[in-house]
């Protein structure tokens, strides 16, 4: 940004989603936004980076409970002033307001950027310059959009046109109207006529501006907003409004409640390079591609393939052989395959498996836990095999398998291990053993990551014979 831009703009970062477009990688525990889909860094981590600078104060993430701990580490070493916590999800109205409202309980009406967490801009300075823009509108009043310029007749965007005849004469236009996902013929009359963009539901406005606009057109979730805040409680970073009073907000989109109803309104065109990142063939156009069209992640070998997306997030070999325009997504637990023309039909394998097989969608064989991760290796109708990633100083709980023995076995680092009422040091390549019944805890000390393997033997799927104690 330029010099002669004196306020600070507030990233509000939107994380949250089920996070089922980019199954099997993506999950509803571990969505779209937390994975390195493009790059070694997640989208989540390439919005927060692409917000930073003298320009940015720090940001404010809008998230789930279940998330927080995601959060919370892919963001550490970054300026984040809280990660509101939403009890449930209601959609980008209540998350916008929820933001708004936190910040005008402690006075502060400053411009916030609301902005998905989501999504790859493949030019920041493009869109830093589409900022500057929009800066001197949202502080008059206005709620400013960008519109992407589309770059192809795209049927999976909903589109914004831009009031060609109001042009302000600095880049930005009045919002005419927006369009949801058009069909194959709209969507090329789009594209030829100019003044149509693609809606990247990236907004800019002075959170009273989002306030007052609630107050207009969605006053009694406003309501319940605003008493979730005052009910608020904090821990650390993270806040957390009251759920009884956030969980009447309505579900709606912030396009849908506000934006196409209100005077407001204000587009900046931007080629930004941009993209929701919402399917798998979206993942092929965003790659890499080798000199055959084929966009490679993992081991993978492709004789005679051309133009496909070959991805293994496991250690499973993908070798295929004369494939044409096809997507092989490869994990630890699922294999999808599709035309990349088919791919978003990817929504259709998820809803069978909500009824046959809810665990494939619901959560990755690796979580995040609030002191490291946990990774599933292999089980069976008597045993569990995990890797375990403790972070320095943190502990697991204390817990008991009724019925289970185990052993953790160390890979790396050195381990605290609590066995009943003996405390041992564990080097690398050492190991303890747990008796079925007994209360066991472990913990890092040590400044550097600890690494280990834990084995469970025995009936061990009933989720009710694991006591825990403390956590810690």
């Amino acid at each position: 940004m330029t010099s002669g831009i004196s306020p600070k703009i507030r990233p509000v970062i939107l994380c949250g989603g089920a996070g089922t477009r980019l199954w099997p990688v993506s999950r509803q525990a571990y969505p779209k936004q937390f994975l390195p889909v493009t790059g070694d860094r997640s989208l989540l981590q390439q919005t927060a980076d692409r917000l930073s600078g003298s320009h940015f104060a720090p940001a404010i993430v809008v998230s789930g409970e279940d998330q927080r701990f995601l959060v919370e580490r892919q963001l550490a070493g970054t300026a984040v002033e809280a990660i509101l916590l939403e009890p449930a999800g209601r959609n980008t109205a209540a998350a916008a307001a929820l933001a708004a409202a936190w910040l005008d309980a402690s006075g502060r009406d400053e411009l916030i950027l609301l902005m998905p967490s989501d999504h790859v801009i493949g030019n920041r300075d493009a869109f830093i310059q589409a900022i500057e823009i929009a800066v001197p509108h949202a502080e008059h009043g206005a709620i400013v959009t960008f519109g992407a310029s589309p770059s192809e007749p795209n049927t999976q965007y909903g589109y914004i046109e831009a009031d060609a005849s109001g042009s302000f004469g600095d880049g930005a236009f009045p919002i005419k109207r927006f369009v949801e996902k058009p069909n194959a013929e709209k969507a090329t009359e789009y594209l030829a006529a100019g003044r149509f963009y693609w809606n990247a539901g990236i907004f800019l406005a002075k959170a009273g501006t989002i306030l007052r606009e609630m107050r207009s057109f969605l006053p009694l979730s406003l309501d319940a907003v605003t008493a979730a805040v005052e009910g608020a409680s904090n821990e650390g970073l993270f806040v957390r409004p009251s759920a009884d009073a956030f969980n009447r907000a309505e579900n709606i989109s912030i396009d849908h409640a506000i934006m196409e109803k209100t005077t407001r309104g204000v587009v900046v065109p931007v080629q930004m390079d941009w993209s929701d990142v919402g399917s798998w063939d979206a993942v092929w156009k965003l790659g890499a591609a080798d000199e055959h069209g084929n966009v490679t992640t993992g081991s993978v070998v492709a004789i005679d393939t051309r133009d496909s997306l070959l991805r293994s997030d496991a250690d499973l070999m993908i070798a295929a052989v004369g494939l044409d325009r096809m997507a092989v997504i490869a994990v630890r637990d699922a294999v999808f395959v599709a035309p990349l023309e088919r791919v978003a039909e990817v929504k259709n394998i998820v809803e069978v498996l909500k009824a046959q097989e809810p665990e494939r969608i619901a959560s990755p064989t690796k979580i995040a836990c609030p002191w490291g991760s946990s990774e599933t290796i292999a089980n069976g109708p008597n045993f569990h095999v995990k890797r375990i990633t403790v972070d320095p100083g943190r502990s697991l709980s204390l817990e008991q398998h009724v019925q289970c023995s185990g052993q953790w076995i160390v890979i790396s680092g050195s381990a605290v291990a609590t066995v009943g009422d003996d405390i041992s040091i564990l080097q690398e390549n050492e190991s303890i053993h747990i008796p079925a019944g007994t209360v066991h805890g472990l913990a890092n000390s040590a400044e550097v990551p600890l690494e280990l393997v834990a084995l469970l033997w025995g009936p061990c799927e009933d989720k009710n014979g694991t006591k825990r104690f403390q956590d810690r």
